[in-house]
C-alpha cells in the first residue's frame, strides 16, 4: 500500500469562515461542521480539517493542480480581489510564475496561511 496523507489540521481564527473561503476559492464543497472540525474534502484521500485556535503560526500549503483547475481557481482569486504573487517572497506582486514550464501562484487565506498553486511538479 502506498502511504498517503489522509487529513491535516488547519488552524483558523474562524473555522467555518475559513472552510467556506477555501471551498469557494478551490471550487470544492463544504458540507458543514463535523465533530469540532470544519472539514473540506480535497480529493478521495485528503481532507483539510479547519479548527479554531486563538494563536498559531502561518503554514504553507502547496497544491498540484491541472492547467484547467489552475485557470478556474486563479479566476476566482482575481474575482475575489485577493492579492497574489509569483513567489514565496513576492506574494503580492500580482504576477504568476512559470516554474518548470507551467503557471504557478501564491496567495494568502484570511488566516495568513500561504496557499500555492503549481501545475508542474
Amino acid at each position: 500500500m502506498a502511504i498517503t496523507l489522509n487529513h491535516t489540521i488547519v488552524p483558523a481564527h474562524d473555522q467555518e469562515a475559513s472552510a467556506k473561503f477555501f471551498a469557494d476559492i478551490f471550487g470544492l464543497t463544504y458540507d458543514g461542521a463535523m465533530s469540532h472540525f470544519a472539514p473540506v474534502r480535497i480529493n478521495e484521500t485528503l481532507t483539510l480539517d479547519f479548527d479554531n485556535r486563538d494563536r498559531f503560526e502561518m503554514h504553507h500549503y502547496a497544491f498540484h493542480v491541472s492547467d484547467a483547475e489552475f485557470d478556474a481557481i486563479f479566476d476566482r482569486i482575481k474575482e475575489a480581489g485577493i492579492a497574489y504573487g509569483s513567489g514565496p517572497f513576492s506574494q503580492d506582486d500580482m504576477k504568476t510564475n512559470t516554474w518548470n514550464g507551467g503557471p504557478g501562484v501564491y496567495f494568502k487565506d484570511p488566516n495568513g496561511h500561504v496557499l500555492e498553486l503549481l501545475t508542474r511538479a
